[in-house]
Parts: C-alpha cells; sequence; structure tokens
C-alpha cells in the first residue's frame, strides 16, 4: 500500500479506526486460530483496551461538555453584569465589518 507524505502526516479519523479495530477483530476471531492459545489473550488484552479507549472518550466528551458550558455561563454572566462594555465591543466589531466590506 503506497502513501504519500501527506497521508502519513494525517490524523486518523474515526471511521479509519473503527475500520481497523474491525478488521483486527475479525482477523483474530477466526476459528482456526482458536487452537493458538496467544490468540485468546490478544483478544481479552484487545476487548481491555477498547474498553478503556472508550471509557476515556467518553469522559473527554463528558470534559468538553463541562468545559462548553461554564464558558458560556461564564459569557452570559459578563453580558449580564458588563452590558454597555458588551455592547460597545458588538458595535466596533460590526464597524469593522462594515468598514471592511465597503472596501470591496
Amino acid at each position: 500500500m503506497a502513501s504519500s507524505n501527506s497521508d502519513s502526516s494525517r490524523p486518523v479519523t474515526h471511521s479509519e479506526l473503527d475500520n481497523l479495530v474491525a478488521d483486527l477483530r475479525n482477523l483474530i476471531t477466526r476459528k482456526e486460530l482458536d487452537a493458538v492459545p496467544e490468540i485468546k489473550a490478544l483478544r481479552e488484552r484487545m476487548d481491555a483496551g477498547l474498553e478503556s479507549v472508550r471509557a476515556s472518550a467518553v469522559q473527554a466528551a463528558h470534559d468538553a461538555a463541562r468545559q462548553a458550558r461554564d464558558a458560556a455561563r461564564a459569557a452570559d454572566d459578563y453580558a449580564h453584569d458588563e452590558p454597555w462594555r458588551v455592547a460597545g465591543a458588538a458595535l466596533a466589531v460590526g464597524a469593522l465589518i462594515g468598514f471592511l466590506l465597503g472596501r470591496r
């Protein structure tokens, strides 16, 4: 399988990882490999590793959601505490965008 440098630096997507895991699982669950004791140990390690990765991914998603809620709450609190500053900043951004669009 040939690969360019840009492919090797590209991050692995979720679907690619799922495909890789499915391929590995299909390979090691083949019936003719049941007689090999190392395959059973490999299956168990793979299952434990997958469960660990799933748990980490779920925890990371929960942490990101909590941080987003905290940031939104902080922005909302600031907007309520300093409404004139927020209005002034929005006016400045709007004026800048209008100026930039007017130059086209």
